[in-house]
């Protein structure tokens, strides 16, 4: 079977793409040609862009916190000063922290919102300006689960998604005339290193569970038995990024395997 190159000559900023998700949707969209900026806030970045060189490909990483605007003009400025255009813009980036509501702090409150929602609109907003002038573009930010359901002692992390789908649906309206599609994803239980976590501390406050028994008693409950990984987001993000979804916009779509289904 001939290797879909659908993305060949097109520009693709990641944001959160040093690892799990992030990472697995870089290579997946430079497996099909694209040119990547990929980004985060520590260098593990690096060996993405390496990786993808190794493949064949052209990318380069760039540091950035995202809940800073001055970051995120920069990374926008260096993908432009690189490739001179940017084609597809995913706002992967997040964070998680876990803890009984008399426990949670109002600095935790702040940086969960701070990167997961603002970080997607002030990425959004530097993304536009450029897919404004351009007539074209794709917007693609990285929800959750929770912003379908929210889960105990993240009641931060739950409203920072949920604020994310709001932020698609608007901004969806306010670019369709540019030719700029807006849609979120929401991964249910994707085998990563903040699965890893989430399983460790939310397992001490449920109940002193093992190491991975409550990540399978959740996997249990998943009615296609397993967890996702990070190729099967990456697979629905490669499918909004590409001409077959040119008519889906303001949209947020589960990938979970059934975990959710609303």
């Amino acid at each position: 079977m001939e290797k879909l190159m659908r993305f060949k000559g097109k520009v693709v900023v990641i944001t959160g793409a040093s690892r799990g998700i992030g990472r697995g949707v870089a290579l997946r969209f430079a497996s099909e040609g694209a040119d990547l900026v990929v980004s985060a806030n520590e260098d593990r970045s690096k060996d993405v862009a390496e990786e993808i060189k190794a493949m064949g490909g052209d990318a380069i990483s760039v540091l950035c916190d995202v809940s800073r605007k001055s970051d995120v003009e920069a990374l926008y400025d260096q993908a432009l000063g690189r490739f001179g255009k940017v084609d597809v813009s995913i706002q992967n980036a997040g964070v998680i922290t876990i803890a009984k509501i008399e426990d949670m702090t109002e600095e935790e409150w702040d940086l969960i919102m701070d990167v997961n929602a603002k970080g997607v609109f002030l990425c959004c907003q530097a993304a536009a300006k450029i897919m404004m002038k351009q007539g074209r573009g794709c917007l693609i930010n990285t929800a959750s689960g929770q912003a379908r359901e929210g889960f105990i002692y993240t009641p931060h992390y739950a409203a920072s998604k949920m604020g994310v789908v709001g932020i698609t649906q608007s901004l969806a309206k306010e670019l369709a005339p540019y030719g700029i599609t807006v849609n979120a994803i929401c991964p249910g239980i994707i085998s990563t290193d903040m699965w890893a976590y989430n399983d460790k501390v939310w397992g001490k406050l449920l109940g002193d569970y093992q190491k991975g028994e409550l990540m399978q008693e959740w996997v249990d409950g998943i009615p296609m038995k397993r967890a996702g990984t990070p190729e099967d987001v990456a697979g629905l993000m490669a499918f909004l990024a590409s001409e077959d979804a040119a008519y889906i916009t303001g949209q947020t779509i589960n990938v979970d395997g059934g975990l959710i289904m609303s």
